[in-house]
């Protein structure tokens, strides 16, 4: 399936049926009074979160989305019907933005319906107006209008940490070791096209989302290579992790890479700096000579990196890795509450 993550889309809410100037009219009732009916409620535009949903692929072919006018009010007292409510299914993580201006609308976080656009209300009837001393009204109500804008719909990946690092650095290799997704893993550049997600079983309670996002290059922010179409999936992750290739096949020193990747996360948002992260030094199956990986980890925790050496291959490392992640996300996720100071 095609991945889409981002769609622009027309939305509108139905508006209101009017209501009914009508009087009843039988033989041998003389004054048979207003009986005009009131309009039906126009539908409303609802979101919903579906977690079996994980592209926006469907909304690129269904540009419009309205939902149904209420219907007019009749006579004998009748209410106009009820316009049906348009529901929009999209991934859980999507947020809504204006299409003009760029502003956040919605977020849908969760597997329920968020409502978007009020359906207009329906107009009332003349029998509505019925008084003492207006006992035959010849008005009524006109159903309110609906409400419509083009927005844009961004989706952002819900998961726990995300893999940061240049192409072939090993994340889709990890990413199918620790869990059963299944990336395509080969030797050359950009073999990840589009994010994938992988759900890691840490113990017989606890599991956790990682994210593989197509690898980064200098100038990723600008728009070079693939990475920066996706980075807006780790704004949400609880811990980055960034690999660095310690083999000597790389063609950027790890402490280059290290520098670059960390430039390329704040010119995109300076915020992704200040998130938990670890470094992995990857691919120790082809390291010849591990005092030169020492010496790179050595450097990095003097920059305060927690690093760590693995091998996706052989599994090297990995365990211990695992538990880190899984203790940080644990912490992000269930936060101690920090104690009151006592009077």
């Amino acid at each position: 399936m095609k991945f889409v993550d981002s769609v622009k889309i027309h939305v509108r809410s139905g508006k209101g049926g009017a209501g009914c100037t009508s009087f009843r009219r039988e033989k041998f009732i003389e004054f048979g009074g207003p009986d005009g009916g009131d309009g039906g409620e126009g539908g409303s535009v609802y979101f919903v979160g579906d977690q079996a949903r994980s592209t926006l692929l469907d909304l690129s072919f269904q540009q419009h989305q309205h939902a149904e006018n209420g219907q007019l009010g009749g006579g004998r007292n009748k209410h106009g019907r009820n316009g049906k409510n348009c529901l929009i299914r999209v991934p859980p993580g999507t947020v809504v933005c204006d299409e003009e201006n760029g502003s956040v609308l919605l977020e849908i976080l969760e597997e329920r319906e968020y409502l978007f656009l009020k359906g207009g209300r329906g107009g009332r009837g003349n029998a509505r107006f019925k008084t003492s001393t207006n006992r035959a009204p010849e008005h009524h109500q006109p159903g309110e209008p609906s409400q419509e804008l083009w927005i844009r719909l961004e989706l952002k990946l819900m998961a726990d940490v995300g893999l940061v690092g240049f192409p072939n650095a090993g994340k889709s290799t990890l990413i199918s070791k620790l869990s059963k997704a299944r990336p395509k893993v080969a030797d050359y550049p950009f073999t990840t096209l589009v994010p994938q997600l992988g759900v890691v079983k840490h113990n017989e309670y606890e599991t956790f989302v990682i994210a593989d996002i197509p690898g980064l290059i200098e100038g990723a922010h600008e728009g070079r290579g693939l990475g920066d179409r996706f980075l807006r999936h780790i704004e949400r992750t609880a811990i980055l992790l960034l690999m660095l290739d310690v083999s000597g096949f790389s063609r950027t020193p790890p402490l280059e890479e290290y520098a670059t990747l960390l430039h390329e996360l704040e010119s995109f948002e300076p915020t992704l700096l200040e998130k938990p992260r670890a470094i992995a030094l990857t691919k120790l199956d082809s390291v010849h000579d591990l005092k030169e990986t020492e010496e790179i980890r050595e450097s990095l925790e003097v920059e305060g990196e927690t690093v760590y050496t693995i091998s996706s291959l052989n599994g090297s490392g990995l365990q211990e890795l695992q538990q880190h992640l899984a203790d940080i996300v644990r912490q992000v996720s269930n936060p101690v509450p920090s104690e009151e100071p006592s009077a």
